[in-house]
């Protein structure tokens, strides 16, 4: 039994919620991080961005994304040079830091159906300041848990969509997906169109 079982088992009445909500309490960004971190550690003598890759998907799947190999294989220099870029840095050019960007742009591209360019001359230090420029965003999903950008994601692909459907898609409860719609509109990512009954739901961040 893992220490995070160990929690859920001895822990106060309702540990076992409070833990699902800090699990999936994660986005882009620290899914970047992590897996720049992942990959860094480079245990095996080879085909660590390959295992890299295959986990992403996993855990990407297990949220209710429809992610495949293709991209990771249409990408897969860009992929691992991203990786580089997030944990490379050189003491002698204070300007030069790890940098999770490009590593995020792609995440972006397939998790949220972006179309972000994703050229390798794009991870020059030289390249960099451009880059920046570029990857600005009118409506940045960033500061959503990757459990709300499931919901977005589904919700823009089945507009129509009943909370059943989308608490089936994400695995989560109906009443978690209730709970996740309504920060969804205060965020302002997600607005109700026609009523409850007979309306659909519009989202404006992807």
């Amino acid at each position: 039994m893992s220490e995070f079982d160990e929690y859920i088992r001895q822990g106060e009445p309702g540990a076992k919620v409070k833990a699902q909500a800090w699990q999936t309490a994660i986005g882009l960004q620290d899914i970047a991080a992590f897996t720049a971190g992942l990959w860094q550690i480079h245990p095996f003598g080879e085909g660590n961005t390959r295992t890299t890759a295959v986990f992403l998907i996993k855990y990407l799947r297990s949220f209710g994304f429809s992610v495949s190999n293709d991209m990771f294989a249409a990408h897969s220099w860009y992929f691992r040079n991203a990786l580089v870029r997030a944990n490379y840095k050189n003491k002698e050019k204070k300007d030069v830091a790890p940098d999770l960007t490009y590593l995020i742009q792609f995440l972006r591209n397939l998790v949220l159906g972006e179309q972000n360019e994703l050229k390798n001359r794009n991870l020059h230090i030289s390249a960099q300041s451009e880059m920046e420029h570029d990857s600005k965003c009118k409506n940045c999903t960033l500061n959503c848990t990757l459990e709300e950008s499931a919901l977005l994601q589904f919700l823009k692909e089945n507009p129509k969509a009943t909370q059943e459907m989308i608490a089936k898609n994400i695995n989560r409860s109906t009443r978690t997906v209730k709970t996740m719609t309504v920060r969804l509109t205060e965020k302002g990512f997600l607005v109700r169109k026609n009523g409850k009954r007979d309306g659909w739901w519009e989202v404006k961040s992807l």
